[in-house]
C-alpha cells in the first residue's frame, strides 16, 4: 500500500520505519523532521518506577512496551542507542518515601521487579547523590536512551528501507491508501475532535567538566516541593529535565524554569553546580484527557497515533506495532487501552 506518515518525530519514523519493513511504500510528511518534543526528550524508559496503583493500563501498556526494546533498538542502524541502564527513584522526605514503598509494593504485585535501597545502599550505587536521601527504589531493567542518537538512526533506518522524506507540513488530509496521524498535538488541526493538547515541557542539557564529579550511571529521578526531576545520563554529561506548563503553543525556556529545574536538580546531586550548561529547550508534549496515548483507527483510511505525552520515546516500539497491526486488518491486544473508541465524542470525519 501506499501509506502517508504524517509527522517525523519518534512516533511518526518509528512507524514509518516497522511499514516499510512489512513492505508497503511509505512517505513521512514533516517541514521539520525530529526537532519537535522528541528533540528535547529525556529519553527515559521507566513505566515501572512511575507505576501507581490503579494505573493499570498504563503500567501494562509501557512494560509491554520496555520489553520490545532491545529487538527494536537492535533493528536500528549505527552504534547502540541505549545511555544508561537501571533507574533510582530517591525519597527526600517521609511523604516521598511512604510513596516509594506503595510504588515497589503495588508494582511488584503485577510481576515487576523493583528493590528499596537504604541511604547507605544508595550512596553506595551512586556515590554523586545527596547525603541527606532518605530512601531510593531501584528499577534495574529500566533503561534510557540517546534521543538524538535515536532520531538520528530512526532516519537512516527508514532511508535504509526506501521511505521517502517530505519537508513540509500538510494542511489536510492527503490521498493515500492509507494514513497515519503522529504529529502529536498538531493532529488535532487536521482531525479537531482529537482531544489531544500540547503542554509545554523545558529541558536543561549539562556537559561535565574536567573538575566535575561524575555523573550518576542509572536515570535518577525525585520530588522536589511537589516538582518531579530527573537526571538522564549522556556520554559527555546529563539532560536535567523537565518541567510541565500548560502554555499553549509557546515554546519559549523561561527564567523561572531554569531555576527551578537547577535548584532541584542540585537536591539529589549537590555537585551538578559544577557542569557545563550549554543549551536549554522547550518542547511540547501530545497529552490526552486521561494520560494514555490513542493509538487506533478514525475511519478506513485514517489512523491515529498520538496523545503519548511523556512517553513517547517508551512507546515508541509497541505504536509502531499497533499502527502495523491496524494496517494489516488486525489489532494488538497489548495496545487495546489506547482505542480512540474510548472518547465517545470522537467523530469519525474530520
Amino acid at each position: 500500500m501506499h501509506i502517508v506518515v504524517i509527522g517525523g518525530g519518534v512516533i511518526g519514523l518509528s512507524t514509518a520505519l516497522r511499514l516499510s519493513e512489512d513492505g508497503h511504500r511509505v512517505v513521512v510528511h514533516d517541514p521539520a523532521l525530529g526537532k519537535g518534543a522528541s528533540w528535547v526528550a529525556g529519553g527515559m524508559l521507566a513505566p515501572l518506577s512511575e507505576g501507581w496503583p490503579g494505573e493499570h493500563e498504563l503500567l501494562h501498556l509501557g512494560a509491554a512496551s520496555l520489553a520490545r526494546w532491545p529487538d527494536f533498538a537492535r533493528r536500528l542502524p549505527g552504534p547502540s542507542v541505549f545511555s544508561a541502564t537501571g533507574s533510582v527513584t530517591v525519597a527526600l522526605d517521609s511523604a516521598d518515601a511512604a510513596d516509594l514503598r506503595t510504588i515497589a509494593e503495588w508494582v511488584g504485585e503485577q510481576g515487576h521487579e523493583l528493590e528499596i535501597l537504604g541511604r547507605a545502599q544508595l550512596r553506595d550505587l551512586e556515590p554523586a547523590l545527596a547525603q541527606n536521601i532518605r530512601l531510593g527504589l531501584l528499577a534495574p531493567t529500566e533503561l534510557s536512551v540517546d534521543n538524538r542518537a535515536l532520531i538520528a538512526a530512526l532516519e537512516q533506518g527508514c532511508l535504509d528501507a526506501g521511505v521517502e522524506f517530505v519537508a513540509s507540513s500538510v494542511d489536510a488530509l492527503p490521498d493515500a491508501d492509507q494514513v497515519v496521524l503522529a504529529a502529536g498535538s498538531r493532529c488535532s488541526a487536521l482531525w479537531p475532535t482529537l482531544p489531544v493538547r500540547p503542554v509545554k515541557g523545558e529541558i536543561l542539557r549539562l556537559r561535565r567538566r574536567p573538575s566535575s564529579a561524575p555523573p550518576p550511571h542509572r536515570i535518577v529521578r525525585g520530588t522536589v516541593h511537589g516538582r518531579p526531576i530527573y537526571l538522564v545520563p549522556r556520554g559527555d554529561g546529563l539532560v536535567v529535565g523537565a518541567t510541565q506548563y500548560e502554555s499553549g503553543e509557546d515554546t519559549q525556556v523561561t527564567v523561572a524554569g531554569v531555576r527551578d529545574l537547577i535548584a532541584d536538580a542540585e537536591r539529589l546531586m549537590p555537585s551538578i553546580g559544577e557542569y557545563e550548561l550549554y543549551e536549554t529547550a522547550a518542547g511540547l508534549r501530545p497529552m490526552s484527557p486521561d494520560g494514555l496515548p490513542i493509538i487506533g483507527r478514525l475511519d478506513e483510511n485514517v489512523v491515529v497515533a498520538t496523545g503519548h505525552g511523556r512517553n513517547g520515546i517508551l512507546l515508541a516500539p509497541i505504536t509502531a506495532d499497533a499502527v502495523a497491526a491496524l494496517i494489516s486488518g488486525d489489532a494488538l491486544p497489548e495496545a487495546k487501552a489506547a482505542t480512540p473508541e474510548r472518547f465517545a465524542h470522537i467523530e469519525r470525519t474530520p
